[in-house]
């Protein structure tokens, strides 16, 4: 089995670190770095791209997106599509209007990564006082750069709620119960716009759930994939 991943917003490989062992016991794993692309279709063809002739395909919040992009691109070489804390929805007005004012906030040289106040809202309210899950979540965002973060925050991102029908690949939605960015009713867009799709959820976790239930995530889709995707 092959296996692509494609990360979030201001995320990078070190997301999947606690989930990698599960996957990798599948077969071939490999991180596709978005980074350069400065649009859902950019990332989207880079992925396709660099990927196996067949593959199975995961893809973390923004690369939710990216992945069921990748799938409308080359459905025939798409064996899995495996979506985690992501939406189909586009962005609200009020939403992009806070993208384009914290692009222009941004002093690239003096860019420490999101702010506390971003991070605790990505992670369950559990865990408000994890110092090491915070600075772990914070040192990701700055490792990925100012550059990275006014680019891909600068683009609108637009939704694909009726496109979901053309998605035909064996699907599985991952949503977590704490998730303060991502409704339970985003998730359940997704499971009802995609035929066959599956829904399952994730306890104790915010949005960054390959980080704060990497376990949990890892048993939902290694098993999954598993009896989708022929050895």
């Amino acid at each position: 089995m092959h296996i692509v991943i494609v990360s979030g917003f201001m995320t990078d490989a070190e997301l999947w670190d606690d989930v990698l062992p599960s996957l990798q016991a599948l077969g071939s794993v490999t991180h596709a770095d978005v980074s350069r692309a400065a649009t859902i279709l950019e990332m989207a063809q880079h992925v396709v791209a660099g990927a196996p002739e067949h593959f199975a395909i995961i893809g973390f919040s923004m690369g939710g997106y990216v992945a069921r992009e990748v799938v409308r691109l080359a459905p025939e070489r798409v064996q899995a599509l495996v979506l985690v804390a992501t939406s189909a929805r586009a962005d609200t007005p009020e939403q992009a209007s806070r993208k384009l004012a914290s692009v222009k906030a941004v002093n690239p040289l003096r860019f420490r990564g999101l702010s506390r106040t971003a991070v605790l809202g990505s992670l369950h309210p559990d865990r408000a006082g994890d110092e090491p899950m915070i600075e772990r979540v914070r040192a990701m965002s700055e490792r990925v750069g100012a550059e990275v973060f006014m680019r891909h925050a600068a683009q609108v991102r637009e939704s694909d709620l009726e496109h979901l029908a053309a998605i035909h690949c064996p699907t599985l939605i991952v949503a977590a119960d704490g998730d303060a960015l991502r409704s339970l009713e985003e998730a359940r867009e997704l499971r009802d716009g995609i035929e066959g799709a599956t829904l399952t959820m994730v306890e104790k976790s915010g949005h960054m759930i390959p980080m704060e239930q990497p376990e949990k995530l890892a048993a939902a889709v290694a098993p999954w994939l598993h009896r989708q995707v022929p050895t």
